[in-house]
């Protein structure tokens, strides 16, 4: 919401709330005080032209079995956040700006990539292209509380999450399939094992990634390569000084940086998980689909600097 308030070619038609219905937007999200005068709503409404869905995973095929007039209804542009169409499937596209730019143009229906699957992916995809994952992946990877939505849970209140690390779903993340499907989309063959490890970091926002695998390159070659795939894409970016998360967080960008030891080349990846993990990513993809230029309304400064 608060950045399609700040989009100069968007108006928001209503706000749909079960628990908060009534309620001023800015009540809910206080950050945005003085900036809508919005309330949640208890009806959904179909006069519109895009419908953002930002329901729980596997609440999305439940609202369209109670709202069939939302899939009927002829142009209407529909990105979804939740997992529910993903891995892309005959009517949703899968919302990769940097793998799917084309395809999304033309699309009336967006499954927006998760938020780790985003970040890895960016790490592995001009290799993909090239064919060069010919051997094991691994990947470590820590997003913050936010990765966790807003329910409360054991491991997201602040005195557990405060001081401390751990690891969840090691090998068997759900990111994994999304990440497996585009590299396949690149990389026919591609049949090798990806390692995966995520952790849950003692901050609020964003995601760094670490990626490594043998790899044949230079690292000249590897950040040419790089810079060449994403040279026209306007939220990724190859950095060849090291990295950290503050960059990008509150951003819609990703930073890449890359280092070679031994054989090893080494990925580091960056992104805010709430922007180009979520919500930025879901603006792009409208960008897209309505024929906007891609990074209207993402301009976005970094909260660190």
């Amino acid at each position: 919401m608060r950045i399609l308030i700040n989009h100069p070619q968007v108006d928001i038609s209503y706000v749909h709330s079960n628990s908060n219905a009534g309620n001023l937007v800015s009540d809910v999200h206080t950050d945005l005080l003085g900036d809508t005068d919005l309330r949640f709503a208890d009806k959904h409404h179909t006069e519109i032209d895009v419908l953002f869905l930002c329901m729980g995973h596997g609440d999305t095929k439940k609202f369209f079995e109670a709202n069939p007039s939302y899939l009927e209804k002829k142009g209407l542009k529909i990105i979804d956040l939740s997992q529910d169409f993903r891995p892309e499937t005959n009517e949703f596209v899968y919302g990769l700006p940097e793998l799917k730019r084309d395809a999304i143009k033309k699309a009336n229906r967006i499954a927006n990539p998760g938020c780790f699957a985003t970040a890895i992916q960016l790490s592995l995809l001009p290799l993909a292209q090239k064919q060069l994952l010919n051997h094991e992946i691994h990947i470590s990877a820590t997003t913050g509380s936010t990765g966790a939505g807003q329910s409360l849970s054991a491991t997201s209140h602040f005195s557990w999450r405060n001081n401390n690390l751990s690891v969840y779903k090691a090998f068997e993340h759900q990111h994994l399939k999304e990440i497996t499907q585009s590299i396949k989309q690149l990389s026919h063959g591609f049949s090798q094992q990806i390692n995966f490890i995520p952790y849950r970091g003692d901050f609020t926002r964003g995601i760094m990634a670490s990626v490594y695998l043998t790899c044949d390159l230079s690292l000249e070659d590897a950040q040419k390569l790089y810079s060449d795939f994403y040279a026209a894409h306007p939220f990724t970016h190859v950095s060849e000084a090291n990295i950290d998360l503050k960059q990008v967080i509150n951003t819609n960008k990703c930073i890449l940086h890359l280092e070679k030891h031994g054989d090893k080349l080494m990925i580091l990846s960056i992104i805010d998980n709430l922007t180009k993990g979520a919500s930025g990513q879901a603006v792009q993809n409208m960008n897209l689909m309505f024929g906007l230029e891609e990074n209207l309304g993402l301009r976005l400064k970094p909260v660190g600097f």
